[in-house]
């Protein structure tokens, strides 16, 4: 049997932008993206605190150490900048394996959106 575990977490992130023109995804600080061990092209589930949205959509990376999180595309109508976000990505894996698994979770500077 296989199930979906949290692989990795990103919590608590504040939106620094939405931009409707651009194709869809979310731009995630590489320095965030490699904390939380996500990849570039990654679906990533993203849980909206203020407004109770939730979707889906791909990670591309913005520059490091910028604390950028946009939202691209459609999914810019789900959020406002200053909204804060809780990022998730899942994992499939055999039951026995995920009992041990241990997710990355990275909690940044809620004001910065930076690794403190």
């Amino acid at each position: 049997m296989q199930v979906h575990v949290v692989k990795s977490k990103i919590h608590r992130v504040k939106v620094t932008g939405a931009d409707l023109n651009y194709i869809g995804s979310i731009t995630i600080d590489e320095d965030l993206m490699e904390a939380a061990n996500i990849i570039e092209g990654e679906k990533v589930q993203i849980v909206n605190n203020n407004n109770g949205e939730r979707l889906e959509t791909y990670v591309i990376p913005g520059p490091r150490n910028s604390g950028e999180i946009t939202l691209n595309g459609a999914a810019a109508r789900k959020v406002a900048k200053g909204d804060i976000l809780i990022l998730i990505a899942y994992a499939i894996m055999d039951f026995e394996e995920a009992k041990n698994f241990k997710p990355s979770l990275v909690f940044p500077n809620e004001d910065t959106n930076l690794l403190s």
